[in-house]
């Protein structure tokens, strides 16, 4: 009787598929790179400049995900966006601290290396890169068979940055009085997407056949860095908050100093369509507050002077708009009145 020769490709992982992606990855990442930069993909490590403008540089690291937002990608086959949203989730972050975006690093774990869908990631990364001013220097794919489902994936983003020590944005420089600007989102962004496909499953939609949501639901994050980062070039905010996972209430908690309260006036947020949609499926203005963006992305803090300035650095799709008012208290937020789901 012959042996069986076992090999890992046998065992579901072809090497040579991912030697393909990454050749291809370093084809389109150097598409965006200067001649001066170094090309680090396919390499032990990544190596980068740290900008020679900064007296005393800061680095700073975000990682994260997109969530099951990945499973309204497989569902409908459409996988080009999802990139920018890894890429956002990450960047946005870096911009609370005051930080200018340097590399970026990915990591797709599937199935099996899926080609196609896995280039189709990676272009929307490197657009997402390309939109924050930053490198896509490396990552990693796993092909993991036996611990994902067929067709099923997840990835996760790592960015860093730098910033001049005394552009740091320090929740110190937050004070009494200080205006809170809401900056518009583009939609769900990446967060909530659990509770979009429960009321999606108990509704039955018929997700591929409903032009709407389809549109809705894998619009890209919005990457706010160009704007933020002109702002604080021109000393013109105080403070800023990324509103994911947790809403208003808790991402504005984490950039309040103590003593100080953050008063919101839910009746001047300007919610969009896809989550009056979402609060008509006995969803409770608690609830709703609490897993979404409920159409602001991005909040900022600034000195009440400076509020028409700095709405010149934003297109009419994402002006900023007064929704509260810093105060003295003891709870670092108030969320006071109700969102006009009408």
């Amino acid at each position: 009787m012959k042996k069986q020769n076992f090999t890992y490709e046998k065992s579901g992982v072809n090497i040579g598929a991912a030697d393909n992606f990454v050749k291809f990855i370093s084809k389109i990442s150097s598409k965006n790179k200067d001649k001066k930069k170094l090309n680090n993909i396919g390499g032990f490590g990544s190596i980068s400049n740290i900008p020679s403008n900064l007296k005393k540089p800061k680095i700073v690291a975000c990682t994260d995900g997109v969530g099951t937002k990945v499973e309204i990608a497989n569902t409908l086959n459409k996988f080009d966006t999802l990139g920018i949203d890894l890429v956002a989730m990450s960047v946005n972050d870096l911009i609370v601290q005051g930080a200018k975006p340097l590399l970026f690093l990915d990591y797709i774990s599937i199935n099996k290396i899926n080609l196609k869908k896995l280039k189709s990631i990676i272009k929307g990364i490197v657009k997402g890169c390309k939109i924050s001013g930053c490198d896509l220097v490396g990552g990693e794919t796993a092909e993991m068979p036996g611990t994902y489902e067929k067709g099923k994936f997840d990835i996760a983003g790592f960015a860093v940055g730098v910033v001049d020590e005394k552009k740091i944005l320090h929740k110190k420089n937050i004070k009494k009085d200080n205006l809170i600007l809401a900056i518009p989102s583009s939609g769900v962004h990446s967060n909530g997407y659990s509770l979009v496909r429960y009321v999606l499953n108990k509704n039955k939609v018929n997700l591929k056949k409903n032009q709407f949501l389809k549109k809705e639901l894998l619009k890209p994050t919005k990457i706010y860095v160009r704007e933020v980062l002109n702002l604080i070039n021109n000393n013109l905010i105080n403070g800023c908050a990324n509103i994911t996972g947790g809403g208003l209430g808790d991402n504005l908690k984490r950039v309040i100093p103590n003593g100080m309260t953050a008063n919101i006036d839910l009746a001047e947020v300007k919610t969009k369509k896809i989550f009056k949609w979402l609060k008509k499926n006995n969803i409770k203005d608690k609830e709703m507050i609490k897993t979404f963006n409920c159409g602001v992305g991005f909040c900022l803090i600034i000195e009440p002077k400076n509020f028409t300035r700095t709405k010149k650095f934003f297109t009419k799709e994402y002006k900023p708009y007064i929704i509260g008012k810093i105060s003295l208290g003891k709870n670092k937020v108030k969320l006071n009145g109700k969102i006009d789901w009408s």
